[in-house]
C-alpha cells in the first residue's frame, strides 16, 4: 500500500475498495462533542474528514467499458483489486479513472463524493485504492463541501460532493508508529506507549456522526492526525494513576472575527475520583485549522 505523507511540519504525527455498504458499527461513548458551530450563513463549509475513499461505477456504461479494457490488458497472475488498480493506473486508462465515482464513506456510511480541485490530484484518487484493504485503512480528505452530487453522477447516490484540496492516506498502525515517544516515557514503555495511543485513535475516530464539517469535529480530527502531544499525555496520565474519561469541544472565549475552539480532554484520577482537565486551542475558520494554544490545564471559568 502506497502512504501519502503530509508536508513536515513540528505538529505532524503521519500523514496521512469496493462496492457496496456495510452497517455503521456502535459510536464511542465516552465522548461528548455539544459545542455549536460559530460560523456565519456566508461562510464556506470546509471538510477535513477521516474515512475510506472507494471506487464506484457511476453507470452500466462504464462498468462494461472496464470489462473490455481488462479483457486487452495481461492480467494473469493479479487478483481482481490488483487488477483494478493495474487499470487506473496506467497512463492510457485515466479516463476511465475520471468516469469513476470516488466516495468517502465513514463508518461504512457513504458520506462524499470526492472531485479533485485541480485534476492532476486524480493520481490521489488512485493512489488511495489499496491492493489489500484493511478495516484500519484511513483516508483524510481535506476541502471544501458543496452541493449534493445530481443522480448521474453515482448511479443515484445523493450525498454531498466535496471538492477536495488535499489526501493523506495511512493505517491506523502506521500512524501510531510514528508518533515520537516523549522523553519521559522510556524506551522499555514504548509498546505500552503506542497502545494508549492506539486507544485514544480509535476514541477520536469512533465519534458518532463524525462527518468532519463542523468546526468541532474538524478540530478534533485535525489534532488526530496532526498533533502527536495528546498521544504523549494519555501515557503521562497513565503513569499518574489518571483515567481518560472523553473529549468535550467547545467554543472559545477568543472566538470574533476567526471561529477558534478549545478541545478538551477530561481525566479522573483512579485513587481519589478527583477530576482533572487539559485543553488544546484550535484555529478553524479556514480550509487548514491550524493550533492557536499548545496543550495547558483547563479551569472552569
Amino acid at each position: 500500500m502506497t502512504n501519502h505523507q503530509a508536508p513536515e511540519d513540528t505538529t505532524d504525527v503521519g500523514q496521512v475498495s469496493t462496492v457496496g455498504p456495510a452497517q455503521r458499527p456502535a459510536a464511542a461513548t465516552v465522548v461528548d462533542v455539544t459545542a455549536p458551530s460559530p460560523g456565519s450563513v456566508d461562510r464556506p463549509s470546509f471538510v477535513y474528514a477521516l474515512g475510506q475513499i472507494e471506487p464506484r461505477f457511476p453507470s452500466l456504461s462504464v462498468e462494461k467499458e472496464f470489462t473490455q479494457v481488462i479483457a486487452r490488458t495481461e492480467t494473469a497472475g493479479l487478483n481482481d483489486r490488483q487488477t483494478f488498480r493495474a487499470t487506473i493506473s496506467e497512463r492510457q486508462n485515466r479516463y476511465l479513472a475520471r468516469n469513476l465515482c470516488w466516495l468517502l464513506t465513514i463508518e461504512s456510511l457513504e458520506t462524499y463524493v470526492l472531485l479533485p480541485r485541480d485534476p492532476a490530484d486524480l493520481d490521489l484518487l488512485i493512489d488511495s485504492y489499496r491492493d489489500d484493504p484493511r478495516r484500519d485503512d484511513l483516508d483524510v480528505v481535506i476541502g471544501l463541501r458543496g452541493q449534493i452530487a445530481p443522480p448521474e453522477m453515482c448511479n443515484g447516490l445523493a450525498v454531498p460532493i466535496v471538492v477536495f484540496d488535499q489526501i493523506y492516506s495511512f493505517d491506523r498502525d502506521a500512524l501510531v508508529g510514528s508518533i515520537p515517544r516523549p522523553a519521559a516515557v522510556p524506551q522499555k514503555n514504548d509498546a505500552q506507549f503506542r497502545t494508549n495511543a492506539g486507544q485514544l485513535f480509535d476514541h477520536l475516530t469512533q465519534l458518532a456522526d463524525n462527518a468532519g464539517a463542523t468546526d468541532e469535529h474538524r478540530a478534533l480530527n485535525y489534532l488526530t492526525v496532526r498533533y502527536p502531544q495528546i498521544y504523549a499525555m494519555i501515557t503521562e496520565m497513565h503513569e499518574r494513576n489518571v483515567s481518560f474519561t472523553g473529549v468535550q469541544v467547545a467554543q472559545s472565549s477568543l472566538t470574533g472575527m476567526r471561529s477558534i475552539v478549545d478541545v478538551i480532554f477530561n481525566f479522573r484520577d483512579r485513587t481519589t475520583d478527583v477530576a482533572e482537565k487539559h485543553y488544546v486551542r484550535v484555529d478553524v475558520t479556514e480550509l487548514h485549522p491550524f493550533l492557536v494554544s499548545k496543550l495547558s490545564p483547563y479551569y472552569e471559568r
